[in-house]
């Protein structure tokens, strides 16, 4: 009986104007893992960041569209691997902890597992408002997927394959951790976190998060995603909220008619049948949505048994 190949491992990443860390980020992750591929995808770096990576050893491709998300979308188009090893290039994670990742991943037969920073990290590690904005993201995934997360924003993970297969991104920004979470969560992929430390940038090395615009976007991709994998928990929510709001708006012209046979409200009574209309047609929207979704639901689950048939 002939033994299974050894997996293809792909370490990717992602970097833009990381001269002062991409180096030793390079060669950290090569001894710590010999038979892995290092991949920097340099996006449009202006410091020399791409230069500084090849002669350190890496496979550096060119990735000019702006933002990370469009990065890992060029990732998936371009690296053929079994196991894909996704960290920044600012030095912050230790890629020590990669030989027990890929061991903890392995063993679980896990499609993504997150190394999760808030137990272990040096004091200066997260930004002003970042850690909290990071538990309460966290937070409400947890809530609207029933399931438990702590750091949906880590940008150390490893992912199969066949989740790369499965993932369609959306978003071209810094909301790419979050959305990689959600579609792993919504296509009942296997997720788990395990623990990992955290350090300071180094000094020369400046963070390209913005918190405002970058918290808005990954709660706009939450909204959307939500909106389209969990249809009749949302349209039924607005139906609700609307027919509350019909009913408020309504009642003094119900009331008006029950008291004298006539309306002297009439714009309210115009409100409220039209708030009553619009609640109507969100919940019939939620139930043909959630009939597609559950179709599209049942085409990832043989996709799957594809891919499981495929190993």
């Amino acid at each position: 009986m002939s033994e299974r190949p050894a997996d293809r491992v792909a370490v990717v990443i992602p970097c833009l104007d990381e001269a002062p860390t991409v180096e030793r980020v390079v060669r950290d992750f090569a001894d710590a893992l010999p038979g892995a591929e290092i991949y920097v995808f340099d996006n449009a770096s202006s410091d020399g960041t791409g230069d500084i990576a090849r002669a350190a050893g890496a496979r550096v491709v060119h990735s000019p569209r702006p933002g990370k998300g469009n990065v890992i979308r060029h990732m998936c188009r371009s690296v053929d691997a079994d196991i894909y090893i996704l960290v920044d290039g600012d030095g912050t994670y230790p890629a020590s902890a990669a030989p027990a990742l890929l061991e903890r991943f392995r063993r679980d037969e896990l499609d993504m597992l997150v190394a999760s920073r808030l137990e272990t990290h040096d004091e200066s590690a997260f930004r002003a408002f970042h850690s909290v904005g990071n538990r309460f993201v966290s937070w409400l995934i947890s809530r609207l997927f029933r399931t438990r997360l702590t750091d949906v924003l880590s940008g150390y993970r490893i992912i199969s394959r066949p989740l790369i297969d499965l993932v369609h991104l959306r978003h071209g920004g810094f909301e790419v951790e979050t959305e990689l979470t959600l579609q792993a969560l919504t296509k009942q992929m296997s997720i788990a976190e395990t623990p990992a430390s955290y350090g300071a940038r180094e000094e020369g090395s400046v963070s390209k998060l913005n918190t405002w615009r970058d918290g808005f976007m990954i709660a706009r991709c939450i909204l959307m995603i939500f909106k389209d994998y969990k249809p009749l928990v949302f349209f039924t929510t607005l139906s609700a909220l609307l027919a509350l709001a019909a009913l408020w708006s309504g009642s003094a012209p119900v009331r008006d008619f029950m008291e004298t046979r006539y309306v002297l409200h009439v714009p309210r009574a115009i409100l409220g049948a039209s708030l009553g209309i619009l609640s109507a047609v969100s919940l019939a929207a939620g139930l043909i949505l959630d009939t597609i979704a559950r179709m599209h639901s049942e085409t990832v689950e043989l996709w799957k048994q594809h891919f499981r048939a495929r190993r």
